[in-house]
């Protein structure tokens, strides 16, 4: 089989060919041609423009990671399947424990060097920090990613609110409440912690805006793995700014560097100079682990187009 790999995962190309063995081409491209008919049979790509999309030639569109937002499913050609691959829950739900610790045990205060000189002033005035335990998190997306938090969070003390479209009561050794999206605004006046795990679409796109941050106690914290445009860029801002909203750790950002473009900051707004943020350039979940389940994955599912079994984690066209 054909198969091509474009973009950012180009270098990855020896990994795959390396799984799949031989009888199978795996070409590594910078980017699609400009013109022309993009002829294989699988295409692993993060990004999929409108016109790149209508000019596959291909059946299967393998997306390396969980979210397909970048991709134009809309205009790819009858017949195209695509599907994405998880694997990043663990790597993220550590992520996201480790913000939420930092938080309430405050290290940041305390000198990065404990020598002769700061020992003597540090241990006198000493001051307090808090404790996860007994705090309350709420948890915006409760697939994957969020259960794999909710397992940490609970491990810790904390009081886990699932926040998910319906707000159907799951697992009790998960959460202890659910609650739907539509019943958010009730629920921020009591949470220390807001982590946002949910995928970005046309229904969640700016979700968490001013009026959201204004209900959020202005000591909480917020979390966002997710994508940063869940969030209001400029209520988040000035949020922060102003301290109506304690602390934010952000992962993911509104603009990405991009080759042949001048450089950008990852906000319109300047998020990353503020004392409240931890700024961390979309690392949470990029580990070797991960690259070696993702990667096995796509395989095993190459494997299964070729032998005409039924692929698994099909997102279009939906069931």
């Amino acid at each position: 089989m054909h198969i091509q790999i474009v973009g950012l995962h180009a270098p990855n190309a020896p990994r795959l060919r390396e799984l799949l063995g031989p009888g199978h081409e795996v070409e590594a491209l910078q980017a699609f041609p400009a013109s022309g008919a993009i002829q294989a049979d699988v295409v692993i790509a993060n990004s999929i423009s409108a016109d790149e999309a209508a000019r596959l030639r291909c059946r299967l569109v393998h997306v390396p990671g969980a979210g397909s937002e970048q991709v134009a499913v809309a205009t790819l050609p009858s017949g195209t399947t695509v599907c994405n691959v998880h694997g990043h829950e663990v790597p993220i739900a550590e992520f996201a424990l480790h913000a939420i610790l930092e938080h309430f045990l405050q290290l940041w205060q305390y000198p990065a060097r404990l020598d002769a000189e700061a020992w003597a002033q540090s241990y006198a005035h000493r001051a307090q920090h808090d404790e996860a335990d007994g705090k309350t998190v709420a948890i915006l997306g409760f697939g994957h990613i969020g259960q794999e938090i909710a397992r940490r969070a609970r491990a810790c003390g904390m009081h886990v609110i699932a926040v998910t479209r319906s707000g159907r009561h799951g697992s009790a050794e998960l959460a202890h409440e659910y609650v739907a999206v539509s019943a958010l605004d009730e629920v921020l006046p009591r949470v220390h912690v807001l982590v946002i795990c949910c995928p970005l679409d046309d229904s969640t796109r700016g979700l968490i805006g001013a009026r959201q941050l204004a209900l959020l106690p202005a000591r909480a914290l917020l979390v966002n793995v997710a994508r940063a445009e869940v969030v209001d860029e400029q209520a988040l801002y000035e949020a922060l700014r102003d301290h109506r909203l304690g602390r934010a750790v952000l992962d993911v950002w509104y603009q990405y560097p991009k080759k042949g473009q001048p450089p950008v900051d990852p906000s319109r707004w300047p998020l990353h100079e503020l004392p409240n943020v931890r700024a961390t350039p979309h690392i949470s979940a990029i580990t070797p682990a991960l690259l070696d389940r993702r990667y096995r994955f796509m395989a095993g599912n190459i494997e299964r187009l070729q032998q005409g079994q039924p692929l698994l984690n099909v997102i279009h066209p939906a069931a």
